[in-house]
């Protein structure tokens, strides 16, 4: 018998390689923009630049899964890594070598984007898989795994400013490509085959019937449903307030963007304490009664202090207690899909639960700024704590939730 941490290697290189692959996506996501920006001057073309990344990289969550099961969730993700530092390299030489040639940038970012999105769905079957064979709990793999995409978020966010100003932006996307090429060292190399073998019976059916079948399924358990459409209009008011509601109330409390980036540096410390607190308490409390108060305190008084108060303190002290909370429920929300959907189905489900919980965060800043523009801030901040309260309720009201609980 292998000693225990041979067992947990796989998952301890899986854990390694998402934090180094978010850390430098984080960096990334900033410098991108600001290369765009610094050289031609245009919002416009920057903003589309980040879509163009953004929708391939949701899309592929979805579509990739067949791939996944045709190939194996490790060999997909090593190449989709491999492959997205190509890509992500090629877009500042492509700049640096061609000026700003925009249709070079169009083919480039997009497929940047639909690489890591590949990459990515694999990753999150490798999660329950590879604990599995480390004899990991679920929740305590699933609350590991967000706390490695947090601390990569928390630190890669304000690195990438340093870095972008000491070494310049071209400089932090390379670095990135170098990341994505760790990450598929790492889970090529530590990660067996036998752990994650490739699904033959899916190689069966077509590539549109094995994607209706993981759609199927996900329709049919209304369990994962409700937590998806939970979860996607929570992601809707989150991205207003991140993007707009709270810059809004920033520069018209305060006048001070420094208070800005408080706000998200505790937010996200908040988050990060939660995911590592969360897997250590979670196994030891009811899943259903815990993740419905989490929801409670992590969303609706958000947004009603924003709209009650009017200095700093009162906001850093909610927001550290709410993202706490929200950490916390990490995971039973990653452990649940774990557990209720069979292996071979895994790649094409779990991608399209990530997905789809995604799919509204693009239409959080338009519907925040057009409601802003219309009724003003407060009233906009308090309808949407009325609305994240009454779909946090969601875990106390549907019936489909009592299925939450630990399976014996």
């Amino acid at each position: 018998m292998l000693p225990g941490w041979r067992l947990r290697t796989p998952f301890a290189a899986l854990l390694t390689s998402r934090l180094i692959s978010v850390l430098g996506t984080a960096m990334s996501q900033l410098a991108i923009p600001w290369l765009i920006l610094t050289r031609t001057g245009s919002p416009g073309l920057t903003g589309l630049v980040g879509f163009a990344e953004m929708a391939p990289y949701v899309a592929l969550q979805i579509l990739a899964g067949p791939i996944v099961d045709r190939f194996g969730a490790r060999r997909t993700c090593a190449a989709g890594n491999a492959a997205a530092a190509v890509a992500t390299a090629a877009i500042p030489l492509s700049i640096q070598m061609t000026g700003l040639h925009v249709p070079l940038l169009a083919a480039v970012v997009p497929l940047a984007g639909a690489l890591r999105g590949t990459a990515d769905c694999a990753s999150n079957v490798l999660v329950p898989r590879t604990a599995s064979g480390g004899s990991i709990g679920m929740e305590r793999a699933a609350g590991l795994s967000s706390a490695a995409s947090r601390a990569g978020l928390l630190i890669g966010t304000p690195l990438g400013g340093v870095l972008v100003a000491l070494v310049g932006a071209p400089a932090v996307v390379l670095l990135d490509a170098g990341t994505f090429a760790v990450a598929a060292v790492l889970g090529g190399g530590l990660i067996p085959d036998e752990l994650t073998p490739a699904e033959s019976p899916a190689q069966d059916a077509g590539y549109v019937h094995q994607l209706a079948e993981g759609f199927r399924f996900l329709l049919a358990d209304h369990l994962l449903l409700g937590i998806v459409a939970m979860a996607a209009i929570t992601n809707l008011l989150d991205q207003g307030l991140t993007s707009v509601l709270a810059p809004v109330w920033v520069h018209r409390q305060l006048g001070d963007p420094a208070a800005l980036g408080v706000i998200f540096g505790v937010s996200g410390a908040g988050s990060l304490i939660g995911s590592v607190a969360g897997p250590l308490l979670s196994t030891r409390l009811p899943r259903r009664l815990t993740c419905g108060i989490g929801f409670l305190l992590a969303g609706a008084p958000t947004f009603a202090v924003f709209a009650l108060a009017g200095t700093l303190p009162p906001v850093l002290i909610v927001i550290l207690f709410a993202a706490t909370a929200g950490g916390a429920i990490n995971p039973i929300i990653g452990a649940t899909p774990y557990e209720r959907t069979p292996p071979g189905l895994q790649a094409r489900v779990l991608g399209t639960v990530m997905a789809s919980t995604w799919l509204t965060i693009p239409f959080g800043s338009l519907l925040a700024g057009a409601l802003t523009g219309s009724l003003g801030l407060r009233p906009t901040l308090g309808a949407a704590a009325g609305v994240y309260l009454i779909t946090t309720l969601a875990p106390f009201i549907l019936p489909s939730f009592r299925g939450m609980e630990r399976p014996r």
